[in-house]
C-alpha cells in the first residue's frame, strides 16, 4: 500500500468516533476500475471531468409552499402508491386534501424538511473523503437528486451536464431496495437521461442497495447504545428495541418486492453488532389510505406494549438515513410527545455521524474497485412485476 493510501486510512480512522469507526478502504493503483481509468486521467491534470456522486432519495419540501407539489408528485408515482388508471386525478385530489394537515406538520418541525440539508452535507463530506482516498478518480463532485422535491432528478442532471460530468454513480440513499423507492428513483433517472442526455454523454453505474454494510450497522448500533445509556443500568438489558421502517402496500409486497427481507437483514446486522443484547421487533410506520399495508403498525405496537406495562422502548428509524417528517413528527411528536411516557425514546438518526460518512465513503470505494454497473440482484425483477418502466430502466443501465 502506498504512503498516500496509508495516510488516507489514518485520517479516516482519526476523523470518526474513537474505537468505533469503520476505516474506509483506500482505492489506489490496480484497485481502480477499468471504466474509470478510461474516463479519468492523472489527478495532476487540469480541467479534468469530475466524477459525479449522486445521492438519490425521496426528498421533502424545504419550505411550506412546496408541500402541495411534493405531495402531488408522491401520489402520482405509481411505483410508490399504485392507484390504477385514475392515478393522476386521484393524486391531485389527495394532495389538495392533505396539504393543510401536512403543512401544519412541517410547521411543527421548523417549517420544512431537513432532508435536503442532511443529504447535501452527506454527499459533500463523502466526496471530500473520496478525493483523499481515491485520487485517481478525483475530483468527486457531490449531487443530490430527489424524486419528489427540489432538487429534482431532471434539474440535477442538467447541472451535471453543465459541469462537464462524464462519469457518475447513482447512489441510492435507501439502504434497502424497494421498487417503490430505489426502483422508482432509478426509473426516473433512466427516463430523464433519455430525454435530456440522448447522446449518452454521462456514463452511469448504480449502488442500488446496501442493507448489511458493516459501517451502516455499526452507526445504528452506536446510536442505539447512546440511547440505552439513558436508562438505569438495572433496566437497560430489558429495554425493547422497536426498529421502525416505512411500510409498503401489501399489493407491492405480494408482487415480490425485496424490501421487507432487506430491512429485516439490516435489523439482524445491527443486532449482531449489539450482541443481541436486548429484545427487539421490526415494525412498520407511515401507512396511508384504506388498502392493506405491511404491519405490525409502529404506533399500535407502542400502545400495546405500554398497555402491558412494557414502557422502556427505544424507536430506531432503521430505513432512513437522515431526519425528516417521519422521524421528527411521526415518531418524535405523534408517538413520543403525545403519548407522554418519558421512557419511550428514539435513537438518533444517522445524519452527519462521522462513522456514517465513513460508511458512505467505503461503499463508493468498493463500488469503484469492483468495477460493476450495479449489484447482481438489481437485474432480477419482482416475479409479479408488470411495469414497463422497470424493464426499460434496467436496459438503460445495462447499456452503460
Amino acid at each position: 500500500m502506498s504512503i498516500r493510501a496509508r495516510l488516507g486510512l489514518a485520517r479516516a480512522w482519526a476523523g470518526a468516533r474513537s474505537g468505533a469507526a469503520l476505516p474506509a478502504r483506500a482505492l489506489v493503483g490496480a484497485g481502480v476500475g477499468r471504466r474509470m481509468l478510461a474516463t479519468v486521467t492523472s489527478p495532476a491534470e487540469t480541467g479534468k471531468s469530475p466524477t459525479g456522486v449522486v445521492f438519490m432519495n425521496m426528498g421533502g419540501p424545504s419550505k411550506l409552499d412546496e408541500v402541495y407539489d411534493f405531495l402531488y408528485r408522491l401520489f402520482a408515482d405509481g411505483d410508490l402508491i399504485p392507484l390504477g388508471r385514475f392515478q393522476e386525478p386521484l393524486a391531485k385530489f389527495i394532495a389538495f386534501r392533505r396539504t393543510p394537515t401536512i403543512k401544519h406538520h412541517y410547521d411543527e418541525i421548523g417549517g420544512g424538511s431537513p432532508i435536503r440539508k442532511w443529504s447535501e452535507l452527506q454527499a459533500a463530506e463523502t466526496c471530500k473523503r473520496l478525493d483523499e482516498l481515491s485520487p485517481q478518480t478525483a475530483p468527486h463532485k457531490p449531487y443530490v437528486a430527489f424524486r419528489y422535491a427540489n432538487p429534482l432528478t431532471e434539474h440535477t442532471l442538467e447541472q451535471m451536464k453543465a459541469d462537464g460530468v462524464r462519469r457518475a454513480i447513482a447512489f441510492t440513499q435507501y439502504p434497502q431496495y424497494s421498487c417503490s423507492t430505489t426502483g422508482s428513483s432509478l426509473n426516473e433517472l433512466a427516463k430523464v437521461s433519455k430525454r435530456l442526455d440522448p447522446e449518452g454523454s454521462i456514463k452511469w453505474s448504480v449502488i442500488d442497495r446496501w442493507p448489511t454494510h458493516k459501517g451502516l450497522a455499526q452507526t445504528f448500533a452506536s446510536n442505539i447504545r447512546d440511547q440505552l445509556e439513558t436508562y438505569p443500568e438495572a433496566e437497560r438489558k430489558d429495554v425493547v428495541l422497536l426498529f421502525s421502517a416505512h411500510s409498503l402496500p401489501m399489493s407491492v409486497v405480494n408482487r415480490g418486492d425485496p424490501y421487507p427481507a432487506e430491512v429485516a437483514a439490516t435489523v439482524w446486522a445491527v443486532m449482531e453488532e449489539l450482541g443481541f443484547s436486548n429484545p427487539y421487533r421490526l415494525v412498520w410506520q407511515s401507512q396511508v389510505g384504506p388498502s392493506p399495508w405491511l404491519g405490525a403498525n409502529t404506533a399500535k405496537v407502542v400502545e400495546s406494549y405500554i398497555e402491558r406495562d412494557q414502557k422502556n422502548l427505544v424507536l430506531v428509524p432503521i430505513a432512513f438515513t437522515s431526519d425528516h417528517i417521519e422521524t421528527l413528527h411521526e415518531l418524535d411528536l405523534e408517538m413520543i410527545r403525545d403519548l407522554g411516557v418519558p421512557t419511550v425514546r428514539r435513537a438518533e438518526s444517522l445524519n452527519g455521524h462521522p462513522m456514517f460518512i465513513e460508511a458512505l465513503t467505503d461503499l463508493v470505494l468498493q463500488h469503484l474497485r469492483e468495477d460493476k454497473l450495479h449489484t447482481h440482484q438489481y437485474t432480477l425483477r419482482c416475479p409479479m412485476c408488470k411495469s414497463a418502466a422497470c424493464g426499460e430502466s434496467r436496459e438503460f443501465f445495462a447499456n452503460q
